[in-house]
């Protein structure tokens, strides 16, 4: 160790010290981080968390309205359970270095805490929340896919546990340890560990759930959107998440890093312009001249998700090339996934699991050697004259990493459905999820209609059927109702003493509700008659006695013989066809 120090630069001594320090700390290259290059680390780190908001918005607008808030509170649990658990161990089997590493899995790191004394904190810190953002981007993707059908409980151990399904693989790539790393595999920014894991994952648990209740009852087109705009708006946060997560990934701005930072930007916009063309061109062909906005929004993100592996390794029309070609197997491969039954609500099998593989493989075909950084060890793509290993390697790594993303989630499933069902029992499915999973109660969505079906099946709603709809304030509904219920009451009892004081055989209908009334002024202001008498005009009072102005409304003639007046509250007893006007039980009820 001193003839390593003795040659080294100083952030490598650094880094050094800190390895003798204490042999657990994972290798030094991670943490060889200037003041600048955490700067930039840091502050990429927080512009991809705000993705999650993306996910969420694109997710909950996706689906239909009766699961959109329990869509964004799957996206919640992701980053607390998930990054909960990549603290506990999810960072330590990526890139822990202890004396029990193998190529397979790291060991070592586990719960994360540098104390204040170390000299390393800083990069320590640093490292671990770069690689959290990643780990809660590539969990929350599969959520989109199990969406209005996962039982809420099941999904929670689910992304408790599914740290494991991502760090193991990230670790192949990324860590010192792995054996695709050792091998040469390229991958800068995760269009493999983080997307095609989370395609390949998405792709398992969609088909696993089985598709929602009468999906291809009438064909395969694509059902109704619950929010196109959430949708549009949850793309535009997406893709400017997405420069903070490929130009982040130069993991600094020092020395030539900052070059490949920018260049890293612009062919990822490059790469979603080529995207962009490519969906609109296909749209305008399979919806005769209509865009649909799922294709745009789709093949714009897959696009993004072709470009991430090599994002600084093409040139501009390279990217463009490589984007347009991920955005149309992105489009492709949407109905043909609905066609195998696999029901994806948003299409992340497709959007992260077919364009991830067409990301990694790309850079075994135009990547360039980014001299002089050592970021593909001094290889090419094949169309730059490095030969074939480099694709090798690539295709190499996409097969290993979409097998395990489907194994893996697989048996994950399979284990959590023994301890929790993983599906949604149907009554709950047609009543959504944000129903009966969180007790919030949407209006004119069927829910009404669907509590009725449901109800001579003996399902038991008594937990759902006091549930208020959302927007309104339940006292300030039943003091409105009290107040209208009491100008019912007087108009009532007026009612009565006019029929038993015996001055008037002809009997005015009783005053409507001031709704009414006022729903019926918006149509008759200052209604005259030349014919009419003072009495047959009333300025109408509410229930506070304040007269409104400039209304008046025509009363209907009801005589004696038709009956009395009928109440407009149907809580109160219905006088009807009076004979006897000196005293009724019916008005017992009068305060």
């Amino acid at each position: 160790m001193p003839s390593k120090l003795e040659n080294a630069t100083a952030a490598q001594v650094t880094a050094l010290k800190g390895v003798i320090r204490n042999s657990s700390y994972v290798i030094p290259g991670l943490y060889d981080l200037s003041i600048e290059d955490t700067n930039w680390v840091l502050t990429s780190s927080f512009i991809i968390f705000t993705m999650q908001t993306g996910f969420g918005m694109l997710e909950s607008g996706c689906v239909s309205i009766k699961n959109e808030v329990n869509i964004m509170m799957k996206n919640v649990i992701d980053i607390v359970l998930g990054g909960f658990t990549y603290w506990l161990f999810g960072y330590g089997i990526s890139f822990g270095r202890g004396p029990l590493s193998n190529p397979f899995m790291a060991i070592g790191d586990f719960l994360l805490d540098p104390p204040v004394g170390d000299e390393l904190m800083g990069q320590i810190f640093a490292a671990f929340l770069f690689q959290l953002s990643f780990a809660t981007t590539s969990t929350t993707i599969v959520s989109g896919a199990m969406a209005e059908r996962c039982n809420f409980k099941a999904y929670c151990l689910f992304s408790l546990l599914n740290t494991v399904v991502y760090c193991i693989p990230a670790g192949w790539v990324w860590g010192e340890h792995g054996f695709l790393n050792n091998l040469g595999a390229v991958d800068i920014a995760g269009s493999g560990p983080v997307h095609l894991i989370g395609g390949a994952a998405s792709f398992a648990s969609a088909a696993m759930l089985g598709p929602r209740l009468g999906r291809y009852a009438e064909g395969y087109d694509p059902l109704p959107l619950g929010n196109p705009v959430n949708a549009c708006m949850g793309l535009f946060v997406l893709w400017w998440g997405w420069l903070a997560f490929n130009s982040g990934s130069t993991y600094g701005v020092s020395g030539a890093k900052w070059q490949y930072a920018a260049r890293a930007a612009v062919m990822t916009m490059m790469g979603s312009f080529g995207g962009g063309f490519v969906s609109c061109i296909y749209s305008f062909w399979r919806h005769d001249g209509r865009m649909d906005i799922m294709d745009l929004i789709n093949g714009i993100l897959g696009s993004l998700v072709s470009i991430t592996a090599g994002c600084f390794l093409y040139r501009a029309w390279e990217a463009l090339i490589i984007g347009a070609l991920g955005s149309l197997l992105c489009v492709v491969a949407m109905p043909l996934f609905d066609r195998m039954g696999v029901d994806d609500p948003v299409g992340a099998s497709a959007v992260h699991g077919v364009c991830g593989i067409w990301g990694v493989i790309a850079v075994g075909l135009f990547a360039d050697n980014p001299v002089p950084m050592d970021t593909t060890k001094g290889r090419s793509g094949l169309f730059k004259g490095g030969g074939w290993y480099l694709l090798g390697i690539q295709t190499l790594s996409a097969f290993c990493l979409a097998c395990w993303g489907i194994c893996s989630t697989f048996m994950l499933l399979y284990v959590i459905n023994k301890v929790i069902p993983i599906r949604m029992d149907p009554h709950e499915e047609l009543l959504g999820a944000d129903l009966t999973e969180h007790r919030i109660r949407h209006t004119q969505i069927g829910l009404s209609r669907a509590i009725s079906a449901l109800a001579p099946i003996k399902v038991d709603l008594s937990e759902i059927i006091g549930v208020q709809p959302i927007g309104l304030n339940p006292g300030h509904e039943r003091s409105i109702n009290q107040l209208r219920a009491a100008e019912d009451k007087l108009q009532q009892w007026q009612s009565y003493l006019d029929q038993v004081s015996g001055n008037n055989k002809r009997l005015p209908t009783p005053k409507r509700t001031l709704e009414e009334r006022q729903m019926d002024s918006d149509i008759k202001f200052n209604l005259k008659s030349a014919n009419a008498n003072a009495s047959d005009k009333e300025e109408l009072d509410n229930v506070f006695g304040r007269k409104v102005k400039s209304m008046h409304a025509r009363r209907d003639i009801w005589t004696q013989e038709q009956g009395s007046y009928k109440p407009n509250n149907s809580e109160l007893p219905v006088i009807s066809h009076v004979t006897k006007l000196d005293k009724d039980a019916n008005f017992a009820w009068v305060d």
